[in-house]
């Protein structure tokens, strides 16, 4: 597995989004559970943000959190389908029956 750029990432449990900041600016993946399942609901990054790899960081880990927790991942978003589908490393965290 390739490495992993660790980043400070806060559970915001009360607004059921991962958090981390860049720059003193907030960047969040909103999420939502069921079951065993994480749901990723939304990217929200500051206007003008535009950094693809700190984004692609931040979601490889948030993948080392479901994988640590022992969830299965849902991508709602297409930005993170399509992350899947580049990262076919974590496809086993994908539920059964969800194909990408």
């Amino acid at each position: 597995m390739e490495t992993l750029e660790i980043m400070e990432i806060k559970d915001n449990t009360f607004s059921r989004q991962f958090e981390t900041l860049v720059d003193g600016k907030l960047i969040s993946v909103e999420y939502s559970f069921q079951e065993k399942k994480i749901f990723l609901t939304k990217i929200n990054v500051p206007d003008h943000f535009s950094d693809e790899l700190f984004i692609n960081d931040l979601l490889k880990n948030i993948m080392a959190i479901a994988y640590e927790r022992k969830l299965k991942v849902v991508p709602i978003l297409p930005k993170i389908a399509t992350f899947f589908r580049k990262n076919a490393m974590y496809k086993d965290l994908l539920p059964p029956g969800i194909k990408i």
